[in-house]
């Protein structure tokens, strides 16, 4: 994990979709750094996806999140799809750096 980084944001965004995708990135690092319930994450994980539709942005983006943080969205995600709905999803940190 990496501390002062910044967020990927698009310049086109709204304050709205701004706040969206935001909420996502705080689930992702919540999802890291001590869990977040399974239904949460998803949750914002579907408003993120009414914001950016298009899943060549959504990988550009959680690569670009990645990169800065050390953070993958993917990475969560994938792990929400491997528990049942009322836990919480919790993921490893790998340090690539």
């Amino acid at each position: 994990m990496r501390e002062n980084y910044s967020y990927p944001l698009d310049e086109d965004w709204n304050n709205d979709e701004i706040i969206t995708v935001m909420a996502l990135y705080n689930a992702v690092e919540s999802a890291y750094e001590h869990g977040i319930k399974r239904e949460d994450f998803l949750n914002k994980y579907r408003s993120f996806q009414q914001v950016v539709s298009m899943k060549m942005e959504q990988k550009r983006l959680d690569h670009e999140f990645e990169t800065e943080s050390g953070y993958s969205i993917y990475k969560v995600f994938k792990q929400c799809q491997k528990i049942p709905d009322n836990e919480k999803v919790r993921v490893q940190y790998e340090n690539k750096y």
